[in-house]
């Protein structure tokens, strides 16, 4: 199934990791100002947009938790349906100071058995596509789903779900300022654009922006599992964020 790191950069495109030091940052891609989180997203109906957030109240109360507070509030969340059935709700993993941020869709069976994200064959995708560009997700890297409790049956998750998360990943996103957000699949370039429709084929290859950061929009390592044609385009995706990240964009 193509799990093991078959992602070779080719030679004119090989670029070594670069150093952790803050002087590496490029112009391009500065970070957010640590003084003031990214603020909620305005409120809209959560029927007509995946990135419509909860009461205010709420929001601004999450948007004030540190990392531990923050954790501890996702294992105990109650706000929609996804929580009846959950074995461990999912809050993320990697660098809490990473440079780039990749969201996914949400937990499968083997993240909710786990608590932990992309730990399937998902995951071992996610991990050589990473390692092709000289990441891993213990050094530079923050990964986090849209939804942090495994929708029944590994279905998407809908809207009203994806808004009651919207705060927690809100404030993850705040907390690790990252230089560049990256969405892998639909539902998280859904939240992460604002837009209640999105195509993949069209929003890739472009930078977007989001709360002031970067944003590129590739494939999901579980839709490249069953659609291997579409790898060679998830690898110019690759190469793009390392350029984005390296400041040779």
């Amino acid at each position: 199934m193509g799990l093991t790191p078959l992602w070779r950069p080719r030679a004119r495109e090989t670029v070594a990791a670069p150093p952790r030091a803050e002087a590496r940052r490029s112009p391009g891609l500065e970070s957010p100002s640590p003084a003031a989180p990214a603020p909620p997203a305005p409120e809209r109906s959560a029927a007509s947009s995946p990135a419509a957030v909860l009461p205010d109240t709420r929001a601004a109360r999450i948007a004030q938790l540190d990392w531990d507070a923050l954790e501890a509030e996702i294992a105990a969340c109650a706000a929609c349906r996804l929580c009846e059935k959950r074995q461990n709700a999912v809050p993320g993993m990697g660098d809490r100071n990473a440079d780039v941020m990749f969201v996914g869709e949400g937990p499968g069976g083997e993240e909710d058995r786990r608590g932990l994200p992309f730990v399937g064959a998902a995951g071992k995708l996610l991990d050589a596509m990473l390692a092709a560009i000289g990441l891993t997700r213990e050094h530079g890297v923050y990964i986090a789903n849209t939804v942090k409790c495994r929708p029944p049956h590994n279905r998407t998750p809908q809207a009203d779900e994806m808004a009651a998360c919207r705060p927690y990943l809100d404030r993850q996103i705040a907390l690790v300022r990252p230089r560049l957000l990256v969405a892998l699949g639909r539902p998280a370039a859904q939240v992460l654009l604002g837009q209640p429709e999105v195509r993949i084929n069209a929003a890739r290859g472009s930078v977007h922006e989001h709360a002031g950061i970067a944003l590129i929009v590739t494939y999901h390592p579980a839709y490249l599992l069953r659609n291997q044609a579409d790898k060679a385009r998830a690898w110019e995706d690759l190469c793009h964020i390392r350029r984005l990240l390296d400041g040779t964009a």
